[in-house]
């Protein structure tokens, strides 16, 4: 079994918020944030512009977003892993660097084949960052604020693929798509180094041997569990839909009675910023009433705003998109944060499981959602999206909710 055997571990309490090494490791962690998803979805906002560019359909254009998020599901527990062997920073900075590299080869593929190879690899390089981030937030920061903490770092993270998007988008309209990623690259190279920079060093966790059959073990154990298969379940469902949505929202609206361009389009992943405000919103609300009602409530918000998107009033539909954007990013943070502290042992490949089952959705719905826009239009995403929220949700609320005194803590 692998557990945190140290002596010197379990005097350790977390950096408190307000101190320096607090805000140095929210401050590195959104660097990091940047860097992923600016990185990982800046292909998202501009996939009219590489349907007709690389002569693909919506359905096989969303999967140059859907190549990259199932890179990272499939490395995303190796690289827990590797970061139980080498380090959280470490493994981190690894990734990163490796990351950033394809990231800046990827714009200059000349073949869809190609570019999936490519985006595949760049999404198993970023398969080293979500899970070890919630991972290392979970040792380094103390439990009491380990909640807003992860909602914090949930906000960098919506900010770095808003960044993405509205960066990669209108200079694709200026110029192509190809100069609009890689520019999105070299941004990301900057925030890796921020990360390198000032990451204070790690004291909630060292470096042990642990062998693959060990990891088996605890993912076995976690997978047999209830009450984290269900938050497993809710980034499988949740980020399904929600990454469905985006990928084929400028396609409706490139449509008539719209007829945007694709730089104009990119502005509406403004609704970004409502999850930024949420993610952490969600975390103070959590410490107060605990994560079940908050997760419950994040995934109501999300069913009711993406039926609001159905209406043909762009105003309505902007509407619609902040509150289905402000509830997935609530439930992502509660979820996500749980998924690590939850687990009383084997904490990294817990997180590391939620994420490999949130992208693995992602990557799934992603696609399928291209299949319900192209034969039902808009009505069949919406409801595709709107059925596995409520599945989560009743799923959540027959499993979360009886432990939620006991999980709020």
């Amino acid at each position: 079994m692998i557990t945190p055997s140290q002596p010197d571990q379990l005097a350790w309490m977390g950096h408190r918020k307000g101190s320096r090494e607090y805000r140095r490791i929210l401050v590195a962690l959104l660097g990091a944030g940047i860097a992923t998803f600016a990185q990982l979805y800046s292909p998202q906002g501009i996939l009219p512009r590489l349907a007709t560019d690389l002569r693909i359909n919506a359905s096989q254009s969303s999967l140059v977003v859907s190549a990259a998020t199932f890179g990272l599901a499939l490395a995303a527990l190796p690289w827990s892993l590797v970061a139980d062997r080498i380090g959280r920073i470490r493994a981190m900075r690894i990734a990163l660097v490796a990351a950033t590299v394809f990231g800046l080869i990827m714009p200059w593929s000349q073949s869809f084949g190609f570019l999936m190879v490519i985006r595949v690899l760049e999404g198993a390089a970023l398969g080293g960052i979500p899970g070890v981030a919630v991972t290392y937030l979970s040792e380094e920061i103390h439990m009491a604020h380990a909640a807003v903490a992860a909602g914090t770092y949930v906000s960098g993270t919506s900010l770095g693929g808003l960044l993405g998007r509205l960066v990669a988008a209108p200079i694709a309209d200026e110029f192509n798509w190809r100069i609009g990623t890689f520019t999105v690259a070299i941004i990301a190279a900057i925030a890796t180094s921020v990360f390198f920079f000032i990451t204070p060093p790690p004291r909630g966790f060292t470096p042990r041997p642990v062998s693959v059959g060990q990891v088996a073990h605890a993912i076995g154990g976690h997978m047999r569990n209830p009450g984290l298969l269900v938050l497993y379940g809710q980034g499988f469902l949740l980020m399904g839909g929600f990454v469905a949505t985006y990928n084929y929202l400028a396609f409706r609206l490139e449509r008539a009675p719209f007829h945007m361009p694709v730089g104009l389009t990119s502005l509406l992943f403004l609704a970004y910023l409502a999850g930024t405000v949420t993610s952490r919103v969600a975390g103070d609300l959590a410490s107060r009433w605990g994560r079940g009602p908050v997760l419950l409530g994040s995934t109501g918000l999300m069913i009711i705003g993406i039926l609001v998107t159905l209406s043909m009033s762009l105003p309505v539909i902007i509407i619609g998109l902040v509150i289905f954007t402000a509830g997935f990013f609530g439930a992502h943070s509660i979820a996500s944060g749980w998924a690590g502290a939850r687990a009383t042992r084997n904490r990294s490949q817990s997180a590391s499981l939620y994420n490999s089952w949130y992208y693995i959705g992602s990557s799934l719905f992603g696609f399928l959602g291209g299949i319900a826009w192209l034969h039902l239009g808009w009505p069949g995403l919406v409801t595709m999206v709107a059925g596995l929220a409520v599945f989560a949700g009743i799923w959540a609320l027959t499993t979360c909710l009886p432990d939620r005194h006991q999980e709020q803590h």
